[in-house]
C-alpha cells in the first residue's frame, strides 16, 4: 500500500469513529432526556393531555358555529390541530435547554470527551420524538370524534411528515429562544408570545376567507396555513383555501417543505453559534 493510500485509510477510519462517536453521544443525551420524561411525566402534558383537550374543545365548541364548505367541521379541524398543539409544544425545546443551562447540567457535559453539538441534537430528537407522539394523539382523538381522511395511507402518512419535520424545524427556533433567555419562566413566556400567534393568525381552525385584508395576507403566507392546507390537501379534507390565489394555498407542499428548510438552515446554525457562546468561559 502507498503511502498516500494509507494516509488516505487512515483518515476514513478516524472519520468513521468520530461519526460512530457523534451517534452515540447524541444516542445517550437523548436517552438522558427520555429518562427525565419517565421520572416527571407531567412534561409531557403538552404533548398528551392538551391535545385530546384541544380536539374536543374546538370540534365541539367551534364546530357548532364554523360552516365548512365541502364537509364537517371535524374534517377540517383535524389537520390544523395538529398543527397548532406542534407548533406550541415546541416552546418545551427552550424550556428545557433554558433549565439544563441555568442547572449547570451543561457545565457537567463540557466536561467530558463528548461531541459538543450533542446536546443540541439529543434535545431536538427527543422533541422530535415528542412531536410524533402528540401528532399520533391528535390523529386518534380525531378518529374518536368522527375524523374520516379520504385518502391513501401514503398520502396520510406524507401528510403527518411534512407536520413532524415543520414540528423539528421550529424546535430549533425555540432552542434559540432558550439560549437566548435566562431561565425558564423567560423561555416560556417569550414562546409564548412568538408561537401563539404564529398558530392562531392561520387558517388552522377558521378559514381565513372571512378575516379583514391585512390579517388575511399573513395569514396566507403563515407558514402555519402551509402546513395545514398540505396536509388537507394529503388527507383528502375539506380545504377552502384551495380556492386562494396566495403562492402557498396554491402550492402548500412545496410551501411547507420550503417553510421547514428555511427555518433549519437559519436556526440549527444559529442555535449552535448561541450555544458556544453561553458555554464559552
Amino acid at each position: 500500500m502507498t503511502t498516500e493510500a494509507l494516509t488516505l485509510s487512515t483518515k476514513r477510519t478516524r472519520l468513521g469513529g468520530r461519526f460512530r462517536q457523534a451517534v452515540r453521544d447524541v444516542a445517550v443525551l437523548t436517552g438522558r432526556n427520555f429518562v427525565h420524561l419517565a421520572r416527571e411525566p407531567l412534561r409531557l402534558s403538552d404533548v398528551t393531555i392538551q391535545p385530546i383537550l384541544f380536539t374536543l374543545l374546538f370540534v365541539y365548541v367551534f364546530g357548532a358555529g364554523v360552516v365548512v364548505s365541502g364537509g364537517s367541521y371535524t374534517d377540517f379541524a383535524i389537520a390544523g390541530l395538529l398543527a397548532m398543539n406542534l407548533t406550541t409544544s415546541a416552546i418545551g425545546t427552550a424550556v428545557g435547554l433554558s433549565t439544563d443551562l441555568r442547572t449547570g447540567v451543561i457545565d457537567r457535559f463540557r466536561t467530558l470527551p463528548i461531541w459538543k453539538p450533542s446536546v443540541l441534537v439529543g434535545r431536538s430528537l427527543t422533541d422530535l420524538l415528542s412531536a410524533a407522539l402528540c401528532a399520533a394523539i391528535v390523529l386518534a382523538t380525531g378518529l374518536v370524534v368522527g375524523w374520516r381522511p379520504d385518502a391513501s395511507l401514503g398520502s396520510i402518512l406524507a401528510g403527518v411528515g411534512i407536520f413532524l419535520l415543520f414540528s423539528y424545524a421550529v424546535s430549533w427556533g425555540c432552542a434559540c429562544l432558550g439560549l437566548v433567555s435566562q431561565d425558564a419562566e423567560s423561555a416560556q413566556g417569550l414562546g409564548l408570545i412568538i408561537l401563539f400567534p404564529l398558530a392562531f393568525v392561520s387558517n388552522a381552525l377558521v378559514p381565513t376567507e372571512h378575516m379583514p385584508a391585512l390579517l388575511r395576507t399573513i395569514a396566507d403566507w403563515n407558514p402555519v396555513s402551509a402546513v395545514t392546507t398540505a396536509a388537507r390537501q394529503l388527507f383528502g379534507n375539506p380545504n377552502p383555501s384551495a380556492t386562494i390565489h396566495a403562492w402557498p394555498m396554491q402550492h402548500p407542499v412545496v410551501a411547507s417543505l420550503l417553510w421547514s428548510l428555511a427555518m433549519l438552515a437559519v436556526f440549527a446554525p444559529l442555535a449552535s453559534a448561541l450555544y458556544r457562546r453561553r458555554t464559552t468561559d
